[in-house]
């Protein structure tokens, strides 16, 4: 498969990436392309921008969640039928898993794409040394290939003329120089960024303006030459029904697209809206692939579950935030309960661990967990290997995962009688919780890489 491709970088976090990225994205898709949109990592927030950029979902390129084979194929999946892709790295170029070299990292992932890669300097307080920072970053490994910079934040006309002649001598081409903007900037918050579904009306402008600034101080063409230089993309493109055919040994059938209520499929309902907005786009499809009527509600909102629900995925999002609303709808919380109490599965990451708890920061939730969760401030995040406990709705005992975890909520207390992992670092432990047909835990984890938990899920929902 071919598309033309690039991947956005930077020597360091708060250099520019989502606003290079997202501003790219939009102003490429303004000019009637059709634009894919990734995010390398286990980023949730980011893709919701891209996706306001490009009108099609953000996806993850995550190494150490999905490995390293996947790349590629899950990639190929986002980006099939597209005129361009654009990725947004994450951290420094080079910066991937704690303690695990280049696992994970942007630089990994665009040796797996070989994609070109872009360099975002913020050059704010510096001038001549720009060069020797891209002439290390350009040199430190010969399989990464920056194509050009883009220089963020730059002063005065000045200040860009000493830094085009810096990087004259770089042989590093400058394809875009931005100016300060304030319009640009988004609102972050404890665990990053406010959400697209937080703020849609200022999101949309702000995508706006990172479009606009990019197309002014951007070469497009050049920008687009550069992604045309990409080879093929190696490898096969991923496949939900595929996957999931593979996992189960068996054939299944795909639902067609936008039927609702077809024969044979089990309803699954999707926790979405403000509280709820952390997942990924392969989750659905391979609920979907698997036999599902995946049916998204807002547990803001919504006073019942979807008429007919089989299945309940809640997935991670900023309860913390809406703990007020989300207790006040007392309707939902007690069909949240019936469910529960007929068998249901119910898998709950994150934000649905909280969500089913007895309590959030004092306020009522689902009480279907006897536990009690928290604002911390301990920010709890990285990467996690893990392997089930219990048996669940989602794994066999003993089943192996690689997972997440981003929060600054904790729970009490953190495990139940049946916990769901074992976790094996940084530390030894047991987390999340086991019970009837819920399997609820703060562990994030990506379904593509065990496409087996989504089919293992809906074969558990009854028709």
């Amino acid at each position: 498969m071919y598309v033309p491709r690039l991947v956005i970088a930077a020597p360091s976090s708060g250099s520019g990436k989502t606003t290079v990225a997202t501003g790219l994205m939009a102003a490429f898709a303004g000019r009637g392309l059709t634009v894919s949109a990734h995010k390398v990592g286990p980023d949730y927030i980011d893709p919701g921008y891209h996706t306001l950029a490009t009108g099609r979902p953000g996806r993850n390129l995550d190494a150490y969640m999905c490995g390293l084979e996947l790349v590629a194929p899950l990639f190929a999946h986002g980006a099939l039928g597209c005129d361009l892709a654009v990725v947004e790295g994450v951290m420094g170029l080079y910066d991937g898993a704690s303690g695990q070299g280049e696992l994970a990292s942007t630089a990994q992932v665009a040796k797996a794409l070989r994609a070109p890669v872009v360099l975002v300097v913020d050059a704010s307080s510096q001038s001549r040394s720009v060069a020797a920072l891209v002439h290390g970053f350009a040199s430190w490994d010969p399989q990464v290939r920056i194509g050009g910079v883009i220089l963020n934040k730059v002063g005065s006309q000045r200040h860009e003329v000493l830094l085009r002649e810096a990087l004259d001598e770089s042989g590093v081409p400058v394809l875009g120089v931005l100016r300060r903007a304030e319009q640009v900037a988004v609102p972050s918050r404890h665990l990053g960024l406010v959400p697209v579904a937080e703020r849609r009306g200022d999101a949309v402008d702000a995508v706006a303006a990172m479009a606009d600034q990019v197309r002014a101080g951007c070469d497009l063409d050049a920008l687009m030459a550069l992604a045309r230089s990409a080879p093929a993309v190696p490898g096969e493109v991923w496949d939900a029904v595929g996957a999931v055919v593979g996992a189960r040994g068996g054939s299944v059938p795909l639902p067609a697209p936008g039927v609702r209520a077809q024969a044979g499929l089990k309803r699954v309902a999707v926790a979405a809206g403000a509280a709820f907005t952390f997942s990924y786009a392969e989750h659905t499809e391979l609920l979907a692939a698997a036999g599902a009527e995946v049916v998204p509600f807002d547990p803001l909102r919504d006073e019942a579950l979807p008429e007919g629900t089989r299945g309940l995925v809640i997935g991670g999002g900023f309860p913390e935030v809406y703990a007020c609303e989300l207790s006040a709808n007392a309707a939902l919380r007690r069909a949240v309960v019936e469910l529960v109490e007929s068998g249901a599965p119910v898998a709950a990451e994150c934000a649905g661990l909280l969500y089913l708890a007895r309590s959030l920061d004092g306020l009522p939730m689902c009480g279907v967990l006897d536990a009690e969760g928290q604002m911390s401030g301990q920010l709890t995040l990285g990467y996690r290997e893990a392997v089930a406990v219990s048996d669940s709705v989602l794994a066999a005992p003993g089943t192996r995962v690689r997972g997440h975890e981003f929060h600054r909520t904790v729970l009490r207390p953190g495990a139940g009688a049946e916990p769901a992992w074992g976790l094996h670092q940084p530390e030894r432990r047991v987390e999340g919780f086991v019970q009837r047909g819920v399997h609820a835990s703060y562990l994030h984890t990506h379904w593509a890489s065990a496409p087996g938990m989504a089919r293992r899920f809906v074969e558990r929902c009854k028709g």
